[in-house]
């Protein structure tokens, strides 16, 4: 028996039972789909977080205290050694020391806080006090309008940069810049509008006020510890030397001779990276995983089904070795039989899962990995010949006295 002639067979019986053979291509499809799907879903997500990382910038370091920040009084500020925060001052020191390997040095802090206009007003608004500098870290960039200046600092201005979902829903009927928008009960002028990014998490970065360091200081914080210091390095390739320099020269500063007493963390974003892609891929095997236990049923399906199909074949493997049929012709064509039934599954799934990745699954994008169709196409026809072995194993091995005698 030619291999044409078992496929030609195996179509035949596979259309000889239509609703049964298609309840078994339901199976197969389901568990092929969902092996690519939920890898592309795993991909996707994956995708996201680095990109969310990498637009912090891989070339800048994030210093934050341990102990809180963000405010503490000007008494705090005018003795940093003694009360070891990380101020303005600190910031100010380590960017006058012109470190090496360290070009920026941004300082923030940061509150939660009420933002209104004459029209609306949205509550637990994140608040951002910074340098002119922060707009030129990550992609922090202003679309319309301009950033703040460094004298809007000096002279603490009462100016802001807001995000454009913010400025949509503060101002639905017309342009936001040039209008005010009242910050904690302190009027802001708007002169700038960030472009837009990509979100993660529960924080939008689309709906933010970024504003003067000293005027948030003057108006909410106060002028003790900061948020955060960004810490922007030379290039990618100086990190860790900046790292390494600015954590001496913090513990110069606050004295601080025993590293285990460091009131602060360094956040290296490269290193970051690294950690989300490890457990990117950690989440997407174990959504594979999740996935092959369904691609398993299916091939259990194709068993049974292989197991009624000998059955009510019986008398056809009886004629069919009376006439010379070789043990290995039968067993081929019940492994042909299961092998394309598998691999029909499998081709629909690879359709539904093409499909099915154009449109957003839990708000992520999937995105399709090259390897996982032909993977998945592999295993469903592996899991349809495995699968198939015993019932077509038990067709060959029926004498033929007996199979004629079935029915």
């Amino acid at each position: 028996m030619s291999f044409l002639e078992m496929i030609l067979s195996a179509l035949r019986g596979i259309n000889a039972n239509k609703l049964r053979s298609i309840l078994t291509l339901l199976g197969v499809m389901i568990g092929v789909a969902s092996v690519i799907l939920l890898l592309a879903v795993g991909n996707g997500s994956a995708q996201t977080v680095n990109s969310a990382i990498s637009q912090l910038g891989t070339n800048t370091l994030t210093v934050r205290p341990t102990g809180g920040g963000g405010g503490g009084g000007a008494q705090a500020a005018a003795s940093t050694g003694s009360t070891k925060q990380i101020t303005m001052a600190v910031g100010r020191e380590i960017q006058a020391a012109k470190l090496g390997h360290v070009r920026e040095v941004i300082p923030q802090v940061a509150g939660s806080l009420t933002a209104a206009s004459t029209t609306a007003s949205k509550t637990a608004i994140s608040v951002v006090g910074t340098t002119p500098a922060y707009f030129t870290v990550g992609t922090n960039s202003v679309a319309t309008g301009s950033p703040f200046t460094t004298e809007d600092v000096t002279t603490s201005a009462k100016v802001a940069v807001i995000g454009q979902t913010l400025a949509g829903e503060l101002f639905p009927t017309g342009s936001a810049l040039g209008q005010q928008v009242t910050v904690g009960g302190t009027p802001l002028t708007i002169v700038g509008i960030l472009a837009e990014q990509g979100s993660i998490g529960f924080n939008d970065p689309n709906s933010v006020i970024i504003a003067p360091i000293s005027r948030i200081q003057a108006s909410f914080t106060g002028y003790g510890a900061v948020s955060s210091l960004t810490i922007e390095a030379a290039n990618s390739d100086a990190v860790a030397a900046a790292q390494g320099e600015v954590e001496i020269m913090l513990n110069q500063l606050l004295g601080i001779t025993n590293t285990a007493d460091e009131p602060y963390t360094i956040i290296n974003q490269g290193s970051l990276l690294q950690t989300a892609a490890t457990s990117a891929a950690s989440f997407t095997a174990l959504l594979g995983a999740v996935a092959a236990i369904s691609l398993l049923v299916g091939g259990i399906g194709v068993t049974n089904v292989m197991l009624v199909t000998v059955t009510e074949r019986t008398r056809e493997i009886g004629i069919r070795k009376a006439l010379g049929a070789t043990r290995g012709a039968i067993l081929g064509q019940f492994l042909a039989e299961a092998a394309t039934l598998t691999l029909l599954g499998g081709v629909l799934g690879v359709a539904v899962a093409l499909i099915g990745a154009r449109f957003p699954i839990t708000g992520t994008l999937p995105v399709i990995l090259p390897f996982s169709i032909p993977l998945a196409l592999g295993v469903s026809v592996a899991i349809g010949v495995f699968f198939g072995v015993y019932p077509a194993a038990r067709a060959a091995a029926m004498r033929p006295i007996q199979a004629l005698r079935a029915i």
